[in-house]
């Protein structure tokens, strides 16, 4: 009985290599946002002496949106793979991420959390500076979100802290 309990237990602990491809696929999703940044820079500096100042900042503006998602990209991809399916082991590689060594589910929901805010801040900027976008609903849903978002991002810190407060607590 034992045993079966044991190759049981090895099985399920072994299932998390199922995210694996997962991970492989977002990999997959910034290559694609690498090439339409590549894309979207071209067509910028190809028109850079036609646009309007207006003009520009909007494409700036989807570019750092590009950067923004693909920074959530990295961060779900390094951060997920490292707390549930195996250690990266890069803390001899120069190039290592400090902030690598400090997640857990916790910090990688408020990592998270702080992104999607980051890049609705960005849509909203974007929304504000485009005069074509000046419909009173699309403002105030994108508005909403990005309250609900700033929202969510607090009660998810606030959830961390009381559950990391209380873990040290029975922990001592």
């Amino acid at each position: 009985m034992q045993s079966t309990r044991q190759s049981l237990a090895n099985f399920i602990f072994m299932s998390r290599w199922l995210q694996a491809p997962l991970y492989l696929g977002l990999i997959v999703i910034l290559c694609v946002y690498v090439y339409e940044f590549g894309m979207g820079l071209i067509h910028l500096v190809a028109h850079a002496n036609t646009l309007t100042d207006t003009g520009t900042i909007l494409l700036a503006l989807d570019l750092i949106d590009m950067v923004m998602i693909a920074n959530l990209l990295i961060m779900v991809t390094l951060g997920g793979y490292q707390t549930f399916v195996s250690h990266l082991h890069l803390q001899n590689n120069p190039d290592h991420p400090e902030w690598l060594d400090e997640v857990n589910a916790g910090t990688m929901k408020i990592k998270l959390a702080l992104a999607l805010i980051t890049i609705s801040s960005v849509h909203l900027l974007r929304t504000f500076m485009d005069p074509a976008q000046k419909e009173f609903y699309v403002v105030m849903w994108q508005v909403l979100i990005h309250i609900t978002l700033m929202f969510s991002a607090v009660l998810i810190a606030v959830t961390d802290r009381i559950m990391s407060g209380s873990y040290a607590q029975t922990k001592s």
